[in-house]
């Protein structure tokens, strides 16, 4: 007999597109999510895109009472070297009976292509909860449904660093350029999220210091002991 309910895990950055993913998952009867997947740095154990530090993914990952699938890259990462390590959680889901995993991608049709392409004849499928939709009413869908963020990552070439720390709320959708997506789609920015339908409980971040890195700025943060407090 098949399975009622896809066993599913999501790629996971820490970010509201993932996050929101994970919500819309959630809703579904068809889906079982059973895992939130990430890839961090090998050096410093931050997330590879958002620089997110792995205690802030630990503690989203708690808050959801989802089990978090942890893959360390090398900075720089050969495409061989990412390849061989997405091998070996492919092997893994296929061993816990996973049936598929969710990405968080909006409309960027060459990266959704590369995903397929990793996972045709694996056995898994690739699938995208939220593919198409007008990232102008996500965005506020987003917010109107209870989630919240932080912006942790600017590309400096869209946005300066003053952005970072922002919450991501109506007030930074009518104030972000017109060149700019309201979901940061081309990576414009990045943000962490601190509560979301779903989580046990908020999380309560302390902003620290700015830095940059490759034409991008991030704000390093840090969880107060107590997200209540």
């Amino acid at each position: 007999m098949p399975r009622e309910r896809a066993r599913t895990i999501l790629a996971w950055s820490g970010g509201k597109d993932s996050a929101w993913a994970g919500v819309a998952l959630a809703r579904d009867p068809a889906v079982e999510l059973v895992g939130l997947l990430t890839t961090t740095r090998a050096d410093d154990e931050r997330v590879v895109m958002h620089r997110t530090p792995r205690a802030a993914l630990l503690a989203q990952a708690d808050a959801l009472g989802l089990p978090l699938w942890e893959v360390a890259l090398p900075d720089p990462c050969p495409n061989a070297t990412y390849e061989a390590k997405m091998t070996a959680v492919i092997a893994r889901a296929r061993a816990e009976q996973v049936e598929a995993i969710a990405f968080g991608d909006l409309f960027l049709a060459d990266i959704r292509a590369y995903r397929e392409d990793m996972l045709r004849g694996t056995g898994l499928r690739a699938v995208f909860p939220l593919w198409g939709e007008d990232t102008g009413a996500l965005a506020r869908a987003m917010i109107a449904g209870g989630l919240r963020a932080t912006v942790v990552a600017v590309d400096l070439a869209r946005l300066s660093a003053a952005w970072l720390g922002r919450s991501f709320d109506r007030e930074l959708l009518a104030a972000l350029p017109p060149d700019v997506d309201p979901c940061g789609e081309r990576g414009e920015f990045h943000t962490l999220v601190t509560d979301l339908p779903g989580f046990a409980h908020p999380l309560a971040l302390r902003h620290g210091a700015v830095f940059e890195r490759d034409g991008h700025a991030f704000l390093d943060v840090a969880l107060d002991a107590d997200p209540h407090g």
